[in-house]
């Protein structure tokens, strides 16, 4: 016989299988949409948290952060997208997984109790730290003129951020090609340009100094005593239709050499050839020889913008051999050409263990990253192979101003991969057999920054520390009128280099 309280029971039974299903989560088998995608990646265990945005309908998530050797590992919950992972634990996590793998589970929660649990977001955790900070160059995009230009540095380890130098400290100035000698903060070179003149700041040995001359892409020799950098007659000129309606070309250009201790400025036969075009310098770790990209001269008028052939100019890649102790050269000799590539090869960079090269190609020209044509490739220098780097670092859109961490082992590079026209900054990590890793943006705390910054982070340089010199002694050095006077080196390939006679010359976006 059913009684009424038999009746309560069943219903009561009924009503908590019920609320059981209700409250079941739902798997799926896929990855939740994040932005930024830190999905698939490898990652160095001295970086800040990687806080994202969960890009999915849900009244809530809440999300496990475990790794290999930690499956307990914490949770983060959230009511609206962002995921703000707290530091410290973060930093505690990376440290016990290093080498290993780390693993985001992202559950949905609606409001009405229902929940899906989605597939979990696997990285890993490389043993190679990649250096503490990142000197960049601050600006909005450029077109005819500058302002606002600023030099920051990053502590890749917090989201601390900070000034090097301002251009209005001094009258609004340009400032570029910051460049550090084998990742060091204790001496750097920076191009300056303005109402207070044109020339170089030189910070080392503990104090600023001003060059009456301007280097243009410079990259330091092993031994911090020596800079080899470029001259160029740069010019913009711009595109009626494209992607990109801005172009770049060099006129003329050579390279040439600094000596810090004597303070002259020299060159040699093969970085100076009358009709070609040398520019991007690099030292191999030894200091043994200088890796340099050369294209013929296709025009005989070295003024008229644009040239005729500029869109067919493409360079090799060259290297010349150099003795620190006599400060002799030999012959050139080319590693790389434009007709094995079929694109212009630029700015080579070169590991610290000396195994690998990176460079851009670009269909033409010499600024890749005015080309969405420009990708990277890596150059193995024991063997000569090279090969374009995979789609999981480069993009539809231009890669360009590579360089190299302390170790060898993470590669930073500008990218205009999001939307087209914005710079950001990613890094990839390369093993010792030159596997590379699938890219990943800069870390932000919120990470909904880069949805509304318009200026652009160019020029990324990993530096092992901050930069020891003030931006009051920087700015001091710039404004005075004391400077050293370095002639440079006339020969016949000497560019004709009229320096200040266009607002935008010099300026690397």
């Amino acid at each position: 016989m059913v009684t009424k309280h038999s009746i309560r029971i069943i219903i009561l039974i009924l009503a908590a299988l019920n609320a059981v299903s209700a409250n079941a989560a739902t798997s799926l088998d896929r990855q939740p949409a994040i932005k930024p995608d830190y999905a698939s990646i490898t990652i160095p265990s001295n970086i800040a948290p990687m806080n994202f945005a969960i890009e999915e309908e849900a009244a809530s998530f809440t999300v496990k952060i475990t790794s290999g050797s930690d499956s307990k590992g914490f949770t983060v919950k959230t009511s609206t997208d962002t995921v703000n992972i707290p530091p410290a634990k973060w930093t505690n996590l990376l440290k016990k997984a290093t080498g290993k793998n780390i693993y985001f589970e992202i559950t949905a929660h609606e409001s009405d109790g229902t929940t899906v649990k989605f597939k979990k977001i696997t990285n890993h955790v490389a043993t190679d730290p990649i250096d503490d900070y990142l000197a960049y160059r601050f600006m909005r995009p450029i077109y005819n003129g500058w302002a606002k230009i600023q030099i920051r540095q990053r502590d890749l380890t917090s989201f601390d951020d900070s000034r090097i130098i301002h251009g209005k400290k001094f009258g609004n100035a340009c400032m570029n090609c910051h460049t550090f000698p084998n990742n060091e903060p204790d001496q750097m070179a920076m191009g300056i340009r303005g109402q207070y003149g044109v020339g170089t700041l030189l910070a080392m040995d503990g104090k600023v100094q001003k060059l009456g001359t301007k280097w243009g892409y410079t990259e330091w020799h092993p031994n911090r005593k020596i800079a080899a950098y470029s001259i160029n007659k740069v010019r913009q000129f711009f595109h009626a239709v494209g992607m990109q309606v801005r172009d770049v070309v060099d006129l003329d250009s050579g390279i040439v050499y600094y000596d810090v201790d004597d303070q002259q400025i020299r060159t040699a036969p093969a970085l100076t050839k009358p009709d070609r075009l040398e520019t991007y310098p690099a030292w191999t770790p030894d200091g043994k020889w200088l890796y340099f990209c050369s294209a013929p001269i296709l025009w005989e008028d070295r003024d008229t913008v644009p040239p005729k052939n500029f869109d067919k100019v493409q360079y090799d890649l060259r290297r010349v051999s150099y003795d620190a102790e006599t400060d002799t050269w030999g012959e050139a000799e080319t590693v790389l050409t434009a007709e094995e590539t079929g694109k212009s090869v630029l700015i080579p960079k070169i590991s610290s263990d000396g195994k690998y090269l990176v460079v851009c190609l670009t269909d033409y020209g010499c600024f890749p990253v005015y080309q969405p044509s420009s990708d990277l490739a890596i150059i193995d220098l024991d063997t000569g192979e090279w090969r374009k780097m995979p789609d999981t670092v480069n993009s539809e859109y231009s890669e360009s101003w590579h360089s190299f961490s302390s170790n060898g082992r993470w590669l930073t590079f500008s990218s205009k991969r999001i939307g087209g026209l914005l710079t950001r900054t990613f890094f990839c990590h390369i093993d010792e057999q030159g596997n590379l890793s699938k890219a990943f943006i800069l870390p932000q705390k919120d990470p909904h920054f880069y949805d509304s910054i318009i200026q652009t982070y160019s020029l990324p340089q990993l530096v092992k520390g901050p930069v020891q010199y003030s931006e009051k002694e920087l700015v001091r050095a710039a404004l005075s009128d004391e400077q050293i006077e370095a002639s440079l080196p006339v020969t016949g390939a000497t560019p004709k280099v009229k320096e200040g006679d266009d607002p935008w010359q010099q300026v690397r976006e």
